[in-house]
C-alpha cells in the first residue's frame, strides 16, 4: 500500500451509529474573510450501544474555537482531534454539546460544505460535505430536526435562507440581520442547506391536492429574473404530477429553489431549499436550446420527487445511494414521458444508457447499483447508481403492472416514512405489496456487469408453433467473476408478414441460465420482436438478417424496436465497412440501407421527434465500444462516409422535409414544436455533410435569421465542423452577440471542442485562455475540457496521445483545487485497454503519470488506481 493511499469502505462493515441526534441548533455569522458557525446538538446513546463508546464526529478542514459537553467547556486530552474529525471519550446517555468552529467559504474551491458563488453564500452538503462546516456524525442515518439562524451583513446579503419555514427575522445595531428557520421534518446533515446573497426572487402559488397552500420562490441575481418562468412552470407541473401519479403532497409551507453558478453537480435536492446550477433553471426561447427546456423541467421534477424518495425516506448508508437517485431518475424519466413523447424520452434514455453505462460496466470502476465498496463516495455518483438504478426500479413496474408497482410505492413509504433504510426495505415493500416472491431480483443490486441474452427461434409450421430460446450470462467484472442468473423480465411481440402483431406485447420472465418460451396458434413464421420497450438493461443478440431489421425499422409496433432495429443496421453496416476499411476495399452502401433510412425519412406517419431519433446513427463512442479494438480516426472515416452517402442519395428528399418544416413563427416548447424542430435540423445535419457552398448559405441563412436558441445552434453546429467562410463569421458573431451570458457562452466553448477540423487541440487550449474560461468553474470545465475529452474521439485519441496529455495536464491542476470534477474529467483514460494497441500504452503512461503525482486526492487516486490494475 502506498503512503497517503486513501482507505477503502466496505459495506459488509456498516454499524449503526452509536449515539443519535434528536435536535440540531445552528448559528452562522458570515463575514467576509471568514465564517463562525455554533453548533449545538442534543445527542442520545443508541439501545444496546455500551456506556463506555466513543462519541465519534467527522469534521475536515475546520478550526476549533470552542467545545462544551453539558456546559461545561473540554480542554485538551479531553478528546482526541484527527484531520477526519474527533471523538470523545466518557459522554452520558443523554448530552448537549456545543461546538465552535471557524470556517474559510471564500478560500473553498472544492465548493462542498459553505462557499462562495459570485460573491453569494451557498453550501453543497451532499454527500459528507458538512463535515466541513462543523464537527457532526455526519452520516445519512444520523436525522435530527434542525434549527438554523443566519446572520450577515445586511446590504451585501439582504436574503438569508435555510432548510423549513421561516420563524423569525430582524435587524441589529451594527447593519446586520438575521433569520431564523425551523425544518420540523428530521433530516440527515447532507440535507442541510444555507444560502446568503443579495438575490431577487420570482413568486408561485401552489395549492395541494388537500387544500394547502404552498408559496414557491426561484431566487437568482437580478438579471436572470427574467428567465425563471419556465422553471416555475415545471415545478407546479411536476407538484400536479406526483399527486396525481403517487399520491404525494408538499409537506411545508415554502419551497425554494436557488440558482448558482459555481455547482458540482446539476442540483441538490436539500429539503425545502434546492440549490441548482443555474443552467437547469434559466431558459428564454434566445438563450435555451429545446433540449435545454426538456432538461430544465426534467431535472426542476426530480430535485422535486426528492421531497419524498431521498429526503421524507432516506438511505441508510452511501452504498443505497440508488436508493434513493434511481428511484427518482425513474420517476423524472416517467413525468417527462407523460408531458411529452413517451417513445422518444425511452429512446434518449436508453441511448445514454449504452453510450455511458454499458461503458462503464465495461470498466475497471465496474460496480453494481449498490457498491460493496468505495474509497471516496463522490466517485459513486454514477450512470450506473443513476441511470441503471432507473432501470432497475422500471423493471419492478414492468413485472408487477403499474398498480402493482404504485401499491409497492405505497407500502414502502407508509413502512418507512421518516427513516433511513436499505434497498431490501424498497424491495420488500415491492414484494409484500404484491404477494410476490422477489428475492431473485436482489442479484440486481448485487451484480455488477450488463447481462447478456442470446436468443434464437424455431418454428413448427405443422404445429402451427414457434419457440424463442435463451441463455444469460454476464461477463466478469472486479467485484466477481461468476454471476448468478439474473430476474429479466422480457417483452416481446411476434410479427407476421405484413408487419402485423400475431401476438402482441408479452412479458417473459428470464430467470435460469437457459430458458425457452412455446407459443402456440403462430400460422406462419413469425419475425421476433424482443426486448420491446428495453425492458431491461441488457445486450441482446439475436441473429437478424439486414432484411429483418429493414422489416422491423417500417412495421414493429413497438416505436423503441423500430428505433433499436434501425441502430443495429446501422452498426451491422459500420462493422462491415470498418472491416473493408482494414482491408483497403473500398466503400459502398447496399440499397436495401438507404431505402431503409428514406422509407423512416418520408413516413409521415412517424411522429417528428421519433423520426429525427431514428435517422441518427450510433454514435463514435457507442460504435468504439462494439468496434474492440478499437481505431477512433477508421470510425470517424467510416461513419462520415455514411452521414455522406446518406445525405447525397436523399438530398431531395431531405430538402423538401427541411423546407416543409421550416416555420418562424413564435418559439414554443411544446412537445408537437419540438419534435418539427428536431425533425428538420437533424435534415440540416445530414444535408451539412454535402460540401456544397448552397448548403453552406443555407446554414447561414438559418444562423441568422433563427429566432430561436434552438435553431441557432443547429446551424451553427454544422458550421462548426465545417472548413468555409461562414464558420468563422459566424462563430464571431456569436461571441459578439452572447458574450455578456456565461451559459450561452458555454455552447459556443463546446462547439469548437467538438469540432472534427484539424487544429481543434490548439483552438481548445487557446479559448483556455479566454477571458470568459477559468479552471474554477466546473461548467466551463464542463463545456470546454469535457466536450474535447468525452465528446470529440477523433481528436482526443490522436495518434501522437496529444489529447491524453492535454486531459493529465488538466486533471492534475484540477484535483488542487476541485477534487470531484478532476474525478469526472479522468474518467475518458478508464478504459485505455479498449483501444488498439499504440492508443492503449499512450492512455497508460498518462495514468501513470497521475498516479504518481505527489498529494494526488481520494478522488482521483480511486479512479486511477483501479483502471491500473
Amino acid at each position: 500500500m502506498r503512503q497517503g493511499q486513501p482507505k477503502t469502505v466496505l459495506l459488509r462493515d456498516y454499524t449503526a451509529p452509536a449515539y443519535s441526534v434528536d435536535a440540531l441548533s445552528l448559528v452562522f455569522e458570515l463575514g467576509e474573510d471568514s465564517t463562525k458557525v455554533t453548533s449545538v446538538a442534543n445527542y442520545r446513546r443508541n439501545r444496546d450501544v455500551p456506556a463506555d463508546a466513543l462519541l465519534e464526529l467527522y469534521g475536515e478542514e475546520l478550526e476549533l474555537l470552542e467545545l462544551r459537553l453539558n456546559g461545561l467547556p473540554l480542554k485538551e486530552g479531553d478528546y482526541t482531534l484527527t484531520d477526519a474529525g474527533m471523538s470523545i471519550p466518557n459522554v452520558s446517555a443523554m448530552c448537549t454539546l456545543e461546538v465552535v468552529t471557524r470556517i474559510y467559504p471564500q478560500k473553498n474551491t472544492s465548493l462542498e460544505g459553505l462557499y462562495q458563488s459570485s460573491g453569494n453564500f451557498c453550501t453543497q452538503c451532499e454527500a459528507q460535505g458538512f463535515r466541513k462546516i462543523t464537527y457532526y456524525p455526519d452520516r445519512p442515518d444520523v436525522m435530527a430536526v434542525f434549527t438554523t439562524q443566519i446572520l450577515a451583513d445586511k446590504q451585501k446579503y439582504p436574503v438569508l435562507l435555510s432548510n423549513g419555514n421561516l420563524t423569525g427575522s430582524g435587524d441589529l445595531p451594527d447593519g446586520r440581520h438575521w433569520a431564523r428557520w425551523e425544518d420540523p421534518f428530521r433530516k440527515p446533515a447532507y440535507l442541510f442547506a444555507l444560502v446568503a446573497g443579495n438575490l431577487q426572487h420570482v413568486e408561485g402559488r401552489y395549492t395541494t391536492a388537500s387544500g394547502r397552500d404552498v408559496t414557491l420562490r426561484i431566487y437568482t441575481e437580478a438579471h436572470n429574473i427574467d428567465k425563471c418562468d419556465h422553471a416555475m412552470q415545471s415545478l407546479k407541473r411536476a407538484m400536479h404530477w406526483d399527486e396525481e401519479r403517487f399520491g404525494l403532497e408538499y409537506d411545508l409551507d415554502i419551497y425554494m429553489i436557488v440558482a448558482v453558478d459555481d455547482f458540482n453537480m446539476g442540483a441538490m435536492e436539500n429539503k425545502g431549499l434546492n440549490v441548482f446550477n443555474s443552467k437547469l433553471v434559466f431558459a428564454s426561447p434566445a438563450t435555451a436550446t429545446d433540449m435545454d427546456y426538456v432538461s430544465i423541467e426534467a431535472v426542476i421534477g426530480h430535485e422535486y420527487f426528492h421531497n419524498w424518495t431521498g429526503n421524507r425516506v432516506t438511505c441508510r448508508d452511501w452504498f443505497q445511494l440508488s436508493l434513493k437517485e434511481g428511484l427518482t431518475v425513474f420517476r423524472d424519466q416517467e413525468f417527462t414521458s407523460d408531458l411529452h413523447s413517451r417513445p422518444v424520452k425511452r429512446i434518449e434514455d436508453v441511448r445514454a444508457l449504452r453510450t455511458f453505462q454499458f461503458t462503464e460496466d465495461a470498466s475497471p470502476m465496474a460496480h453494481p447499483i449498490r457498491p460493496s465498496s468505495y474509497m471516496e463516495i463522490n466517485n459513486f455518483y454514477t450512470v450506473t447508481v443513476y441511470e441503471k438504478g432507473a432501470e432497475v426500479v422500471r423493471m419492478y413496474q414492468t413485472l408487477l403492472g403499474r398498480d402493482g408497482f404504485r401499491k409497492g410505492m405505497d407500502l414502502y413509504f407508509q413502512r418507512h416514512d421518516g427513516q433511513a433504510v436499505s434497498t431490501e426495505n424498497f424491495l420488500a415493500a415491492m414484494a409484500d405489496a404484491n404477494g410476490t416472491d422477489l428475492s431473485q431480483f436482489q442479484r440486481w443490486y448485487d451484480q455488477a456487469g450488463t447481462p447478456q441474452v442470446t436468443a434464437w427461434m424455431e418454428y413448427d409450421a405443422a404445429a402451427q408453433a414457434c419457440t424463442l430460446h435463451f441463455t444469460q450470462t454476464c461477463p466478469p467484472t472486479p467485484e466477481a467473476d461468476s454471476k448468478q442468473p439474473f430476474l429479466i423480465p422480457l417483452e416481446v411481440g411476434l410479427l407476421d408478414s405484413q408487419g402485423q402483431d400475431i401476438i402482441g406485447t408479452q412479458v417473459l420472465r428470464l430467470t435460469d441460465a437457459e430458458q425457452s418460451f412455446r407459443f402456440d396458434n403462430v400460422p406462419e413464421q413469425p419475425v421476433p420482436s424482443l426486448l420491446r420497450g428495453f425492458s431491461a438493461p441488457v445486450k441482446l443478440e439475436y441473429p437478424y438478417s439486414d432484411a429483418d431489421l429493414a422489416f422491423l425499422m417500417k412495421h414493429d409496433s413497438d416505436a423503441f424496436n423500430r428505433w433499436d432495429a434501425g441502430q443495429r443496421l446501422a452498426m451491422g453496416t459500420i462493422l462491415k465497412l470498418l472491416q473493408s476499411s482494414q482491408q483497403q476495399e473500398a466503400f459502398g452502401l447496399e440499397d436495401n440501407f438507404i431505402s431503409a433510412f428514406q422509407s423512416v425519412l418520408n413516413d409521415d406517419s412517424l411522429d417528428h421527434a421519433l423520426r429525427a431519433e431514428a435517422l441518427q446513427l450510433p454514435s463514435e463512442a457507442d460504435i468504439a465500444e462494439v468496434a474492440r479494438p478499437s481505431d477512433p480516426e477508421a470510425i470517424h472515416v467510416v461513419r462520415e462516409f455514411i452521414h455522406a452517402t446518406l445525405a447525397k442519395a436523399l438530398r431531395l428528399d431531405l430538402e423538401r422535409l427541411y423546407a416543409e418544416l421550416h416555420e418562424t413563427g413564435e418559439y414554443s416548447p411544446d412537445a408537437a414544436s419540438i419534435g418539427r424542430r428536431s425533425l428538420k435540423n437533424v435534415c440540416l445535419a445530414y444535408l451539412g455533410r454535402i460540401q456544397d457552398h448552397g448548403i453552406h448559405a443555407l446554414c447561414q441563412q438559418q444562423y441568422r435569421q433563427a429566432g430561436n436558441m434552438t435553431d441557432a445552434m443547429a446551424a451553427l453546429s454544422v458550421l462548426s465542423r465545417t472548413d468555409c467562410p461562414e464558420r468563422e463569421e459566424a462563430l464571431q458573431h456569436f461571441h459578439d452577440r452572447w458574450q455578456h451570458d456565461p451559459l450561452v457562452m458555454d455552447k459556443w466553448f463546446a462547439l469548437q471542442a467538438t469540432s472534427s477540423l484539424p487544429g481543434t487541440l490548439g483552438q481548445v487550449q487557446g479559448l483556455m485562455q479566454h477571458k470568459l474560461f477559468t479552471l474554477s468553474n466546473p461548467n466551463k470545465v464542463r463545456a470546454l475540457i469535457g466536450s474535447f475529452a468525452m465528446r470529440n474521439p477523433l481528436h482526443f485519441h490522436a495518434q501522437d496521445g496529444s489529447g491524453y496529455s492535454f486531459l493529465t495536464d488538466n486533471v492534475l491542476e484540477l484535483d488542487a483545487m476541485n477534487p470531484q470534477i478532476a474525478s469526472r474529467m479522468v474518467r475518458p483514460l478508464m478504459n485505455w485497454r479498449h483501444y488498439e494497441p499504440t492508443r492503449s500504452a499512450l492512455m497508460k503512461v498518462q495514468l501513470e503519470r497521475i498516479q504518481a503525482h505527489s498529494g494526488l486526492s481520494a478522488d482521483v487516486y480511486e479512479i486511477v488506481s483501479k483502471s491500473l490494475v
